[in-house]
């Protein structure tokens, strides 16, 4: 398993971060962001999008499951909130599995909720707060 531990101080100096998770890609387009409430997944996420030239605007898609971007090359890119899902089932029934086997680009927020039908092979995102600035670990699972 291959492991990286950033610190981030702000959104700003997370350019870092967000390179390592895209050559990561090249591995696996899955990518799990685990924190609890408020540790800048959705933020990360953004940072991402904007590295990527996301045409659209990046947001939770807290209600809507999962929101579609596009990139200014035509790329696609889904970005998924589980948190309010009760069972993995409601993934299903929207149909998770073609989007996650679909080789494009899936950032996942709160990936536990629904771990039982995620790909093996995915980038593992894992947020904390110390010290006032995160710990931001990523690891190729």
């Amino acid at each position: 398993m291959q492991s990286k531990v950033f610190f981030s101080k702000s959104p700003k100096d997370q350019e870092t971060v967000v390179k390592f998770i895209l050559e990561l890609v090249d591995n696996t387009p899955i990518v799990l962001f685990v924190g609890e409430m408020g540790t800048g997944k959705t933020t990360l996420i953004k940072n991402i999008c904007n590295f990527l030239n996301v045409k659209d605007d990046v947001s939770s898609p807290t209600f809507s499951l999962v929101n579609e971007y596009e990139t200014e090359t035509g790329e696609i890119v889904y970005h998924f909130d589980f948190y309010r899902i009760e069972r993995e089932e409601e993934a299903l029934d929207m149909g998770c599995e073609d989007y996650f086997y679909s080789n494009n680009i899936c950032l996942i927020e709160w990936p536990s909720k629904v771990e039982n039908i995620l790909p093996p092979k995915h980038i593992l995102v894992e947020i904390t707060v110390e010290n006032k600035q995160r710990k931001i670990t990523v690891s190729l699972v």
